[in-house]
């Protein structure tokens, strides 16, 4: 699973990869060093005229049809070998599909003395794009809440050393199908799924102090035992 990540570019950079439109290009991201899910997150996604903006929601994926908004939390990911077909994700996974800029991750390896915390990244440092899913839950009174999850894979080589998941980072070049609201090519979108090459990747131990949320600080990063 993926259930904490980071995003310390700035504003300007995020816009340049993700080809961002209109105000979102202007639009200002605090530096995050442990995202956590409920939190507000910021989000990729494409309008019917094809221009990608930036959106922030709720992190756990309230489906359209549920009761109790708190179904969020339990929703952080959603496996890519069943979101085609499971009734949480189909919808969102046919029409309403995103991207979630981050430039690192966190999982946690099962050591002697309990469990280790590992930041991922790619071997740059730069930022990238989960392949996520979003939708819109109508609040009592008309009000809308926006939600989104992280669709997860299986671990390359690096992950896999971590934990038996991983989310699925997207290379830019598969951006524009992803996010095509029109797109309902349904083995090609499954098939953008995979591992990111992990001779690009790299893990490395850090403080346990990421445990909690409220430790947003650059320090939760810094390698330990290095």
């Amino acid at each position: 699973m993926c259930g904490r990540y980071t995003l310390k570019a700035d504003g300007r950079s995020v816009a340049k990869l993700f080809d961002l439109a209109g105000e979102s290009r202007e639009f200002e991201i605090e530096p995050r060093y442990n995202i956590a899910p409920t939190q507000q997150v910021a989000v990729v996604l494409e309008d019917d005229a094809r221009e990608r903006e930036l959106r922030m929601m709720r992190w756990g994926l309230i489906p359209f049809w549920a009761d109790d908004p708190g179904i969020g939390s339990r929703m952080i990911n959603a496996r890519a070998e069943t979101v085609a077909e499971k009734p949480s994700y189909r919808s969102a996974f046919k029409r309403r599909r995103c991207l979630i800029p981050a430039d690192g991750f966190y999982e946690w390896k099962t050591e002697e003395g309990g469990k280790q915390p590992y930041h991922l990244r790619l071997k740059d440092g730069g930022p990238f794009g989960f392949a996520g899913l979003w939708e819109t839950w109508s609040m009592e009174g008309g009000e809308e809440l926006l939600s989104t999850t992280i669709v997860t894979t299986e671990p390359n080589e690096v992950a896999a050393e971590v934990h038996n998941r991983m989310p699925v980072i997207l290379r830019p070049e598969l951006y524009d199908v992803w996010l095509d609201p029109g797109n309902d090519e349904r083995d090609e979108l499954i098939s953008m799924l995979s591992p990111y090459p992990a001779d690009e990747m790299e893990a490395y131990p850090v403080s346990r102090r990421v445990n909690k949320p409220l430790n947003d600080g650059p320090g939760v990063i810094s390698p330990i035992g290095g």
